[in-house]
């Protein structure tokens, strides 16, 4: 069966009428110029007669003989009930000068988004875990409460049960004591880390950002290099003395990520909390809190958001359900201190990136309805489970000592590699071999740290991680024994 471009018919732009060219005569010429440069295509279907003669500002008759010619040549056929619809075929024809025309530039590839990336190294959730039934259920729900009125709210900070919904979950989850007037919807933590940008920032700020850290955190946030930080990471996260002595005691934006660091996998202690609150506060510095994936903690519940003991107000709480339901569902939010809020509202406002009302209602009825917290219980499991694969396989197979840190959460860990070891020429035979993982120094932009390699797994297949275990571990004494002999 033939499948329709179209359900609809559609409406067509009108073209200058040629002098001396009759009305029936230029009603074919525009219709049949369409056809044939490929605007319409086979199975499109044209308005009636009635409504392009109307829109048209020609009699009826005059389109109905145009549209008896158009029949004649072949270009489009009526049938009583269905309209007059587009059976000529120029798709192949259209294709053929494009593809000769040797002059034409070459077409560049689109860059790789970070999303595709973090899907190709397993370092995101698996979307196939989600349920598309239950989703379709809250979304049906939402259709049919949505009102004309419901469609019209214009509040910068979003809809506002989703709000309510956000503020509870994470009162429960996070400890932090707020309140749905507090949070803002984004579209993800990039359009948060944004939003902060465009209303803290100027040409004075500096930036003290996580090194390793985000890939191209410093391009998000447009800033130049020297006001860009370059702040180390111990086994206790962020450390303030040296971000401290490199900022000159600037103010700024400090980026952290407590729960489970990108990409080392620390936890910031208590202590260090504390201590870059303090500093906070003393250096007028505002702290943008991503907590990227703490919903997903494989041994103790995890501990409270930075945001929960910030009692300066100086801590910016960003997350996102991008990272615990789907990538493609752009839904965040940020909790935005008092003094900020108004600002980050309005600028939210004037950037136009909004989200849909739709999934926003789909998404308070999921939360509320309990489907998320299963959700996210038996997505636990899941990338538990793959977890386990991973390193059960690697601890058996590695005949190299190697240390492994940050798989008590989240989506990926550190496997460390003997200073041997030339990590670049590790990573370039796994991807030869289809293993896609990421170097550790390809997260770095001025520390120096050992070679390591950022394994994810939660997006894999259960069948694929002993295999790409086995791979790792017969290639890393390889790689060594030939940097050895290179060195020797």
């Amino acid at each position: 069966m033939r499948r329709r471009h179209l359900s609809q018919p559609l409406e067509l732009p009108l073209s200058a009428r040629h002098e001396k060219e009759t009305r029936q005569a230029w009603v074919y010429r525009c219709v049949r110029e369409r056809i044939v440069a490929g605007e319409l295509r086979r199975g499109d279907r044209l308005p009636s007669t009635r409504t392009l003669a109307e829109r048209w500002g020609v009699s009826r008759g005059i389109v109905e003989l145009a549209f008896e010619q158009l029949t004649l040549e072949g270009y489009v056929a009526s049938r009583v009930g269905a309209g007059t619809e587009v059976v000529a075929d120029f798709s192949g024809a259209m294709a053929t000068p494009a593809a000769s025309d040797q002059t034409a530039p070459p077409t560049q590839p689109l860059p790789e988004n970070a999303a595709s990336l973090a899907s190709k190294t397993g370092r995101s959730p698996d979307a196939a875990l989600f349920s598309l039934p239950v989703w379709r259920k809250h979304m049906n729900r939402a259709l049919r409460a949505v009102t004309p009125e419901l469609l019209a709210d214009t509040d910068p900070r979003g809809y506002l049960p989703l709000r309510e919904s956000i503020a509870r979950y994470v009162r429960m989850t996070r400890g932090i004591a707020c309140e749905a007037d507090e949070i803002v919807v984004t579209t993800g933590i990039r359009h948060a880390i944004d939003l902060v940008t465009e209303v803290l920032a100027d040409d004075t700020t500096a930036f003290y950002l996580e090194d390793p850290g985000y890939k191209n955190l410093s391009t998000l946030v447009r800033a130049p290099s020297q006001r860009c930080v370059s702040v180390p990471v111990d086994d206790e996260g962020f450390v303030v003395e040296a971000a401290d002595h490199a900022g000159g005691g600037r103010p700024g934006i400090a980026y952290v990520t407590p729960a489970h660091q990108a990409p080392l996998g620390t936890t910031m202690s208590i202590n260090r909390r504390m201590q870059l609150l303090e500093w906070a506060s003393a250096r007028d510095v505002w702290i943008v809190e991503d907590d990227y994936d703490s919903e997903f903690s494989y041994g103790s519940a995890p501990l409270p958001a930075l945001k929960a003991i910030d009692t300066q107000a100086r801590v910016i709480h960003c997350s996102s359900f991008n990272k615990s339901l789907f990538p493609s569902l752009r839904i965040g939010y940020l909790l935005a201190p008092p003094a900020l809020l108004a600002r980050i509202a309005g600028q939210r406002s004037a950037s136009g990136r909004s989200n849909s009302l739709i999934e926003q209602m789909a998404l308070a009825s999921y939360i509320d309805s309990g489907d998320f917290a299963r959700h996210l219980r038996a997505s636990r499991s899941v990338y538990l489970r793959r977890r386990n694969l991973l390193l059960e396989t690697l601890r058996a197979q590695m005949t190299t000592p190697c240390r492994i840190t940050g798989d008590h959460a989240g989506f990926h860990c550190v496997l460390w590699l003997p200073s041997q070891v030339d990590e670049a020429a590790l990573v370039a035979a796994l991807r030869a071999q289809g293993v896609f993982v990421e170097g550790l120094r390809e997260f770095t932009r001025a520390q120096t740290v050992p070679p390591g390699l950022v394994l994810g797994y939660a997006a894999l297949d259960d069948a694929r991680l002993p295999e790409i275990a086995t791979c790792i571990a017969t290639l890393i004494p390889l790689i060594r024994r030939a940097c050895e002999v290179r060195v020797g």
